[in-house]
């Protein structure tokens, strides 16, 4: 019996220990529920579609009235002020996150998973929540969405910032600590420079990330075409919204075609 087995080729797929399968078969049921719970029904798809047509129907073409377009052209300037200035805050903020989260860099020891967990705050919590904060406490406006885009930026920046800086090369940092270096010191010295070129892609997919988050701000008042959009759609105003859609779409990939460009670059 035991030749026979010994002949027998070995099994190609892995053993499953009871815990494993328990959990396999669990996460199963979970996904068909869900499936039952929120999917779409056909039924749902089919009498859909035609009230999908009519609306599509209702907005086309894009209004190209100059008075509108005028007013949403200086909408979109202000949805690329909000991201502009809200990323520039945000990096430079994010870089002392970063140094006081970073692992064996970090000047606070265990007071680190402070930070850390700040970061983590901010990235956690959703853009137009923060959105919403901001409108209720600065009011109406691009300054609450500025202010999101800020907070949206420390939470994605830092956090990659400091795997940059725990990631940077070890050899230079032991070199300055062996004269006599600050900690600030090897910071400016070894770790910067060592981490600038993830650093530098960090902040343009954060730039990327914070175009695209300042078109949907407005949904909430937090300025930028968004809140044309939104009164684009309360007003029933359809043409309006087909011409701010098409518009969002061409700012972000303007947005994507140059970011790629300066990351080639900076590569």
């Amino acid at each position: 019996m035991s030749s026979i087995a010994e002949r027998l080729p070995p099994s190609r797929l892995p053993r499953i220990s009871p815990i494993t399968f328990t959990l396999t078969v669990a996460a199963v049921a979970l996904v068909i529920a869900s499936i039952g719970e929120v999917a779409p029904t056909p039924a749902q798809l089919v009498d859909g579609a035609p009230r999908m047509g009519n609306l599509l129907s209702r907005m086309l073409p894009p209004s190209t009235d100059p008075a509108f377009l005028s007013r949403m052209g200086w909408r979109i300037v202000e949805t690329f002020q909000i991201a502009l200035v809200g990323t520039v805050f945000g990096v430079l903020l994010s870089l002392p996150f970063a140094w006081m989260s970073a692992k064996g860099i970090t000047p606070i020891g265990p007071f680190r998973h402070l930070f850390k967990a700040t970061i983590s705050l901010f990235r956690t919590v959703p853009d137009l929540v923060w959105a919403l904060l901001f409108v209720s406490t600065l009011g109406l406006g691009a300054v609450a969405g500025t202010m999101t885009i800020v907070v949206d930026t420390i939470g994605f920046c830092g956090r990659f910032f400091g795997e940059a800086m725990e990631n940077a090369d070890k050899k230079s940092q032991e070199a300055l600590r062996a004269i006599g270096a600050s900690r600030f010191s090897v910071l400016l010295g070894a770790v910067v420079p060592d981490a600038m070129p993830s650093m530098i892609n960090t902040s343009l997919f954060a730039l990327e990330k914070a175009v695209r988050s300042s078109v949907v701000l407005g949904l909430v008042g937090a300025g930028g075409i968004g809140q044309e959009l939104k009164v684009a759609f309360d007003l029933f105003q359809y043409r309006n919204a087909s011409a701010i859609i098409l518009a969002i779409f061409l700012i972000v990939l303007a947005m994507e075609f140059v970011s790629d460009r300066l990351r080639a670059r900076f590569q």
